[in-house]
């Protein structure tokens, strides 16, 4: 019984390690991706957004009726996109000497 059940859940996590192997090369690709243009950079730096934009809290009189957890980390290219926008923003800081 207990083979069974190991047997069954290494199979789960391979068929699920597998499964999300597709992304890989776009995580890559996006890593890679090098900010040497201030427009792009502003451009990035513009269209993703620093904090989630779907957290929210639902207030009836003044008090918290219902609190919608940030949504942003089920994204599966959350800290790609983190991390280009943290490399823009690096970018129009210390090559431009801009300050957003």
């Amino acid at each position: 019984m207990a083979d069974s059940a190991f047997y069954f859940l290494s199979s789960f996590l391979q068929s699920r390690q597998t499964r999300f192997n597709f992304l890989q090369p776009l995580r890559q690709w996006i890593d890679s991706l090098e900010i040497n243009n201030p427009k792009m950079a502003r451009l990035i730096y513009w269209l993703i957004p620093g904090n989630c934009p779907f957290e929210r809290d639902v207030k009836v009189f003044g008090r918290t009726v219902l609190h919608i957890p940030p949504l942003c980390k089920l994204n599966p290219l959350y800290e790609q996109l983190v991390g280009l926008r943290f490399r823009s923003l690096c970018y129009l800081v210390d090559t431009c000497g801009e300050t957003p």
